[in-house]
């Protein structure tokens, strides 16, 4: 009863180790084009790759993650929920269809999983 809920906190939360790296990388991509104070942008990274190594030479690796924490809150929260809320409302809309699920039902029952996850 409670697998789909563990397994699906325990992937976004997997996840979310896999990913944060690039996001932390993307978002210093993005603001390092802003303007500063002394008037000119400063432009620190040439790309993505660039960046990643650049960071983590010259702050360490643990800059990669700054911040990590309260993400893994989020996926902990809404990974579990929305994954868990899918296979339990796959079940329960398929036995009411009398076992049968069209393909396109899918749709509906991850549309009906998300937003119920975020709503919470």
């Amino acid at each position: 009863m409670f697998k789909p809920f563990v397994l699906g906190g325990v992937a976004s939360i997997a996840a979310e180790f896999g990913t944060f790296p690039i996001d932390t990388t993307k978002t210093r991509l993005q603001i390092q084009g802003q303007h500063s104070e002394q008037g000119a942008p400063r432009i620190r990274y040439r790309g993505m790759l660039h960046a990643l190594l650049r960071i983590s030479q010259e702050e360490g690796v643990k800059a990669l993650y700054g911040g990590i924490a309260p993400a893994l809150l989020r996926q902990a929260s809404y990974g579990t929920l929305k994954i868990g809320l899918y296979q339990h409302l796959k079940r329960w809309l398929a036995t009411r269809a009398g076992g049968k699920c069209a393909e396109k039902s899918y749709l509906e029952y991850q549309l009906l999983s998300n937003t119920t996850a975020c709503s919470v």
